[in-house]
């Protein structure tokens, strides 16, 4: 039937037109697909490199205790929760006590319509006086940053009446399970930074080991890699939102600078153009990777969802945020650095569009082999440069695999390091689905329609699990 098709004008078959696109898909995906593997591959190489010469810049030199030091002066920890009863209270006792420091205040922000998530935090604080629960005047949910807001004019309250300034400010989730030593790590960076930023661990979940399991790799590399290289350049640095602190008067200039707005209200990503924006008043960032006497990374270790519906409406809105939003609120800015970090961190739309067209591509591929052994159409000839291009995109591909799995095990083992491989996959679709998703969510941002804190629900808390050894 098919040999029977009508020829068009240029003489091609149906059959020998698909052939010709394929191939054309094929060059325009594995000259995109290779750039961005080189580009990783650049970020790696200056990584061994920084390794080799010991020239990272982190403090693994200083004395590192679990033993609660003094702070320099006094400290405030932001905590946003809108929706969070069954969790705000355990990360609040736990990080109370182990920051048992006097200097230390936990200002908690809820919202009116949300009666559940302030009285778990009360009842996390056990009557300590050093927490205040900031109750929003307004129904939730507004903006994560919004919220920071409400607890930034608390702040402000509380200098007014006591006459003393905060040094410095913490960022945390309602989920997060601190680090013993994060607090006067971070203090005792902030002597020669504006703003600080700590690694962050996704922890395995036994009931998810490959949707959950798919943030262990990214943020075991991320902040493992990326981070570590971003700081040795000298670029902005962007917050992760946890386990990162700024310098109260720096934090005041933004204020100051947006009407008194200390975060942005209207970014999806408050946190990610923090660091930027303290980057842009010329001020320094520092990422912060070290270890404590027994091995354990001082980072911040929390649970990421576990089920596929919650990960894509997570990873939406950092798309939405920093690939989308960054790009109209902050534009482009900075020396050539800042420029190809700012470059990376806005390629998710592109990437998806691209895996997607990748994955097509296999399917097509089956399609055309199976033409070709059935008589309808001859193989697909490779020319020479597409060779070479698959080539070189099979041995990146290689490379990334054994990069992300070497990561992994570095932090988790080397069960959790295997089965990094074929999440490769799932953290590909999840990436799919969101960039596709935040596309829509832009285009009804660009029309009218408010930010909102489309939030992940958290059920589970690192505290309360039994992590063995993940816990180090």
């Amino acid at each position: 039937m098919f040999r029977g098709a009508i020829l068009n004008s240029a003489g091609f078959t149906a059959a020998e037109w698909f052939l010709l696109v394929q191939h054309e898909l094929f060059l325009f995906a594995a000259v995109f697909f290779l750039i961005g593997a080189l580009d990783e591959i650049l970020v790696d190489a200056m990584y061994v490199g920084l390794r080799l010469t010991g020239r990272l810049r982190h403090v693994g030199g200083w004395a590192v205790s679990d033993h609660p030091a003094r702070l320099s002066a006094p400290a405030a920890v932001f905590i946003p929760a809108w929706r969070e009863a069954e969790v705000i209270g355990t990360t609040l006792q736990y990080a109370m006590r182990v920051w048992p420091q006097a200097e230390v205040r936990f200002y908690v922000g809820c919202y009116r319509n949300d009666p559940d998530t302030p009285l778990a935090a009360a009842i996390g604080a056990s009557g300590d006086r050093r927490a205040r629960i900031i109750v929003h005047d307004r129904n939730g949910p507004t903006s994560k940053a919004d919220c920071l807001n409400q607890l930034y004019a608390a702040l402000e309250e509380d200098e007014r009446r006591s006459g003393e300034r905060f040094r410095m400010v913490v960022l945390h989730d309602a989920e997060d399970m601190v680090d013993p030593a994060a607090l006067a790590l971070m203090d005792r960076a902030l002597e020669d930074a504006a703003f600080v930023q700590l690694p962050v661990l996704a922890l395995p979940q036994r009931g998810s080991p490959f949707i959950a399991g798919h943030y262990i790799d990214e943020f075991a590399e991320v902040h493992g890699k990326t981070m570590v290289v971003r700081d040795a350049l000298g670029a902005g640095l962007p917050g992760a939102g946890v386990g990162c602190a700024i310098d109260r008067d720096v934090l005041a200039i933004l204020a100051e600078r947006s009407g008194g707005e200390a975060f942005s209200s209207g970014s999806l990503t408050e946190d990610y153009e923090l660091g930027l924006e303290v980057a842009a008043l010329g001020r320094r960032s520092r990422f912060v990777r070290t270890r404590a006497d027994d091995g354990r990374l001082i980072a911040t270790r929390a649970f990421f969802p576990a089920h596929l519906r919650d990960a894509v409406r997570q990873k939406t809105r950092w798309v939405h945020g920093i690939a989308l939003q960054s790009w109209d609120r902050l534009g482009w800015r900075g020396g050539v650095s800042d420029l190809w970090m700012q470059m990376r961190d806005r390629r998710g739309p592109f990437a998806a569009l691209l895996l997607a067209l990748g994955y097509v591509l296999v399917v097509l591929s089956g399609l055309q082999i199976a033409l070709s052994t059935f008589g309808v159409a001859r193989p697909m000839n490779l020319s020479p440069l597409l060779e070479a291009l698959l080539l070189g995109n099979l041995l990146a591909l290689v490379w990334r695999a054994v990069m992300r799995m070497a990561f992994t095990t570095r932090e988790f083992g080397w069960r959790e390091g295997l089965l990094a491989i074929p999440r490769i996959l799932v953290s590909n679709v999840i990436a799919i689905m969101a960039g596709r998703r935040a596309m829509v969510s832009y285009i009804r941002t660009l029309a009218g329609q408010p930010v909102r804190w489309e939030k992940t629900e958290h059920r589970d808390h690192p505290v309360l699990a039994d992590l063995g050894s993940h816990a180090t």
